[in-house]
């Protein structure tokens, strides 16, 4: 290797790979270093891909990425034990160029990527861990790797390398995460032909679905399982925060059977066949765990940052585009070959009028408000299969006796504005 880079990235996802190829396209000498065999490897989430962000670096990706299936219907499941209400938003236009976002499979998507970001000059090195920054008067100068004479040096370095980034808390940019900052994500690829998912779904070949499944799913845990359509397999899992799992004595992949054998998604999965088994930690702190994401000579993107909306589930976008908007910082400092903290703080203006920003400081008391009242949960969401269970049954008894009996059910004066209390707090975090 050069005995110097311009920049070198840590982890080759899509924050560290964004930002590697935008840095390449500007004629910037980049390393990205991938701690997996290759790039996809180490790589988890749930499998959505928005196109907006993506096409942001790459204008018309979708014609030769691999893609799994457009997204053209969105279903929303508030479920209990044996029952569901479900509404959704189905969108032709979702079909049709540009498209709105596509399910993939990281391994395969990851690794193409990163082949453009080669293409355009970035230096990718897999199967080597960057275990520590190199820091020489208060200033990050390169990592030191687990390699024989494993120095790099660099004017700039960025942290794309996880929810966990040990160089992050190395440098002081925060603190161990607590259980109510990271939730964990397990999820199983389920092998299915591409006629019968589409049968089931209720989609024209080369459309897709996602499912995501609030309440029963996670046992009242706050969090969701999720079950969305690949060409021919599935991709279902669950995911809920630590704290709620330790606090439940829950282990991971008995909630994740309790999804796949529950009686709403059973039949959706029937006759399939696991072929992959993943698991993943998701920073869930939002908007108050967003640590520093500056330095002298460094700056932290994706989810190493806490760049994830758990509200609406999106993390993907987030972290191309922060990994777009390192590069475009450090573009700008090269120009002026200052790599000061003051200079990379820039990143971290950008970051927050961006969309990132904004939608996190949206919903920054959103998760936990939630996890501080399971009532939504536990309560409310049963509560409201029940009303409508109650309201459809066509038993003799008129609209006028169900919704009589429903207003009772749900409880004393004092409970009723309770529940009225606790809908004008969500709907205050949610506003």
């Amino acid at each position: 290797m050069p005995e110097k880079f311009d920049c070198i990235v840590v982890g080759a996802g899509p924050a560290g790979t964004a930002c590697a190829y935008e840095l390449a396209k500007a004629g910037v000498n980049v390393l990205l270093l991938e701690r997996g065999e290759y790039p996809g490897a180490k790589n988890v989430m749930g499998g959505v891909l928005y196109r907006k962000m993506m096409e942001d670096i790459i204008p018309e990706f979708y014609k030769e990425a691999p893609l799994e299936r457009p997204i053209v219907e969105q279903r929303f499941m508030m479920m209990d034990k044996e029952s569901a209400i479900t509404f959704s938003y189905k969108g032709l236009e979702w079909g049709r160029e540009p498209y709105n976002n596509f399910t993939v499979l990281r391994a395969k998507f990851d690794q193409w990527f990163a082949e453009k970001a080669v293409e355009q000059g970035v230096l990718l090195v897999c199967e080597t861990v960057a275990v520590e920054c190199i820091v020489e008067n208060g200033h990050v100068v390169g990592v030191r790797t687990d390699r024989p004479d494993g120095d790099i040096y660099a004017d700039v370095v960025v942290l794309a390398d996880g929810v966990n980034s040990l160089l992050a808390k190395q440098l002081g940019f925060h603190r161990e995460w607590r259980p109510d900052e990271v939730a964990l994500a397990t999820m199983e690829i389920l092998k299915l032909d591409k006629n019968i998912i589409e049968d089931r779904f209720n989609l024209e070949p080369n459309q897709g679905c996602t499912i995501e499944i609030f309440g029963d799913a996670t046992k009242g845990i706050l969090g969701t399982g999720f079950l969305y359509t690949n060409k021919d397999t599935l991709s279902v899992g669950v995911g809920t925060l630590l704290s709620g799992l330790i606090k439940h004595k829950i282990k991971p992949y008995e909630l994740l059977e309790h999804v796949k054998n529950h009686p709403m998604i059973r039949p959706y999965i029937q006759g399939s066949e696991p072929v992959e088994y993943l698991a993943h930690l998701i920073p869930e702190g939002g908007y108050h765990s967003i640590p520093k994401v500056a330095g002298n000579g460094v700056l932290v993107v994706g989810d190493a940052a806490q760049l994830v909306n758990a509200i609406h589930r999106e993390g993907s976008n987030m972290a191309m585009t922060s990994g777009r908007l390192a590069a475009e910082t450090i573009i700008m400092a090269k120009s002026q070959n200052d790599f000061s903290e003051s200079m990379l703080d820039q990143y971290r203006m950008k970051l927050m009028e961006s969309f990132i920003g904004q939608d996190l400081k949206k919903y920054k008391d959103a998760t936990h408000h939630f996890e501080r009242f399971p009532q939504y949960f536990e309560q409310y969401i049963p509560m409201l299969n029940r009303a409508a269970s109650q309201m459809f049954t066509v038993d003799g008894a008129s609209k006028w006796e169900k919704q009589q009996k429903i207003w009772r059910d749900l409880g004393s004066t004092k409970q009723k504005f309770k529940l009225a209390r606790d809908m004008m707090k969500a709907w205050k975090v949610m506003k």
